[in-house]
């Protein structure tokens, strides 16, 4: 193990960041995520150590490389690959909103990052490879919803344009897995390895690898695949799979990859909510010249399960940026947030588009990224009209999402509701008149619930209601995402009257 990792705890990178893809630039490290239905898109971290990471941008800020107008959710941004060559970060990947692949690139890795270079390329998961002779390959897989055979395709690229230089060929199945994706190709003791992931993103989750003297094989299978899978496991850890390598400087290896940590619910079974999330293990290589994942293909937490480190995140919503973060549902509509009129606030103006709606609504959202976790926000909203409302949502996609929220209503005038939405059915669960226009809203979570609570100013915090982790959970909703925590302003059908100011937002793990 290299001296620069040290001790570490997985996830390295908790929360909803999956499908990790990595370089290397000297003594720094890069890495980036899927972000599917998400803007900006395609975090990208920077780390001195493989362990502690820090967002320092996004490859996908702008709308004209990256158009999410109705993207279903957990569609979007699928699987980037991060590669640094000559000067150049290339960032590749998928706009399944689109269907279309395409790669950006930059000289710096916080950017600012090029528009996008289209690819005449089909499938999903795109990746690069820059061999030592100058030649430039992109693989990825069969084009989706055809008879073209499951498997890996390759063909030899023109980095500067785009512009395929040889036929798409298939070159290799796999093992036998389902859906062979995530590919990434290198070159180690003149041998070229091909990494995928096999058996879907779920619990079936695994990476394999071949290899071969040349880049379009004929490869040869590990016999000792799969090199990384926890299935058929009561491991806390499961669906580990979709893996990239990195190299350090001292010339041991490590590997990046997704998974998830299941909570175990009597009566309900494994669900996990916090989304795929980013984890880290070391790489050896067996005698027979076979790259080897943790301990036998299993990796461990490090620490004793549950253990994660703490965050203290109060967010002021001082300046004119928000922080890293920060996201919005698909491409944010202009002139529904703001952080300029009204100077040390959030504004967001609602619009006629709610949480329920495969839109843009006013939302501003930050990964949940702990089990263990207590959020707050201070809201100051004065809605006059029926159906104005503001609050602080738990949402994983459209049809799953729980509010604690201040709206109107004409007959009761200005109350907070706890509001559910599961599947086709929703409830506003609990409602309580206020007098005042500013109430704290927010909620304590555990890995099994969501407890609710609302103060006025001044006033003694008032418990709200509780609501299961297990029902927003990928096993219930499904999709490929995770729990977000968001500021959101709706007038449920037509435009707010009236802004909501939000003074600060307090997310603590504990």
């Amino acid at each position: 193990m290299s001296s620069i990792v040290g001790q570490y705890v997985n996830p390295v990178i908790p929360g909803f960041y999956p499908d990790p893809s990595i370089c290397r630039v000297g003594t720094d490290y890069y890495l980036v995520t899927s972000s599917f239905q998400y803007f900006p898109g395609v975090p990208i971290f920077h780390s001195r150590d493989l362990v502690h990471w820090e967002q320092i941008g996004h490859c996908l800020n702008r709308e004209s490389q990256l158009d999410l107008e109705r993207c279903r959710s957990s569609m979007g941004i699928y699987a980037p690959t991060l590669r640094f060559h000559q000067g150049r970060f290339f960032m590749v990947t998928t706009n399944m909103n689109s269907r279309r692949n395409f790669y950006v690139w930059s000289e710096t890795p916080d950017g600012p990052w090029s528009d996008p270079i289209w690819l005449d390329w089909s499938g999903i998961d795109p990746s690069l490879f820059f061999d030592d002779d100058g030649r430039v390959y992109l693989s990825g897989t069969n084009e989706l919803g055809t008879n073209e055979p499951h498997g890996i395709y390759q063909a030899e690229i023109n980095i500067e344009t785009g512009q395929l230089l040889t036929e798409r060929r298939l070159i290799w199945n796999g093992t036998g897995g389902q859906a062979p994706e995530g590919p990434h190709m290198y070159r180690v003791h003149g041998k070229y390895y091909l990494m995928i992931a096999e058996g879907g993103t779920e619990y079936g989750h695994m990476v394999t690898i071949a290899r071969a003297d040349s880049p379009y094989g004929p490869f040869e299978s590990n016999p000792g695949n799969p090199i990384l899978s926890h299935r058929s496991t009561n491991h806390p850890i499961q669906a580990t799979g979709h893996a990239d390598l990195v190299q350090l400087e001292d010339g041991s290896w490590w590997a990046v990859f997704l998974g998830i940590r299941p909570v175990s619910v009597p009566f309900v079974g494994r669900h996990h909510h916090l989304g795929r999330e980013t984890f880290l293990a070391p790489v050896t290589w067996s005698a027979e010249g076979w790259p080897v994942i943790g301990d036998g293909g299993k990796v461990t937490e490090k620490l004793p399960v549950g253990a994660e480190a703490s965050l203290i995140d109060k967010n002021e919503f001082e300046g004119n940026q928000l922080q890293l973060c920060w996201n919005f549902l698909r491409n944010p509509q202009a002139g529904e947030w703001s952080l300029e009129e009204r100077p040390g606030w959030l504004t967001l103006h609602g619009s006629a588009t709610t949480l329920n709606d495969i839109g843009s609504p006013a939302f501003v959202g930050r990964r949940q990224q702990h089990f263990n976790c207590s959020v707050s926000t201070l809201l100051s909203f004065n809605p006059v009209r029926e159906g104005e409302e503001a609050g602080l949502t738990v949402y994983m996609n459209e049809r799953f999402h729980y509010e604690i929220a201040l709206t109107y209503n004409s007959d009761t005038g200005r109350k907070v509701i706890l509001r559910r939405r599961i599947g086709s059915l929703w409830k506003v669960e609990f409602e309580a008149a206020v007098e005042d226009s500013d109430v704290i809203l927010g909620l304590e979570a555990d890995p099994s619930t969501y407890s609710f609570f609302y103060a006025e100013p001044n006033g003694e915090r008032m418990p709200f209601g509780t609501a299961e982790c297990s029902l927003l959970s990928t096993e219930v909703a499904g999709g490929f995402t995770g729990v977000y925590i968001g500021l959101y302003a709706t007038g449920n059908g037509r435009h707010c009257t009236v802004p909501a100011y939000f003074d600060w937002f307090d997310y603590k793990s504990h």
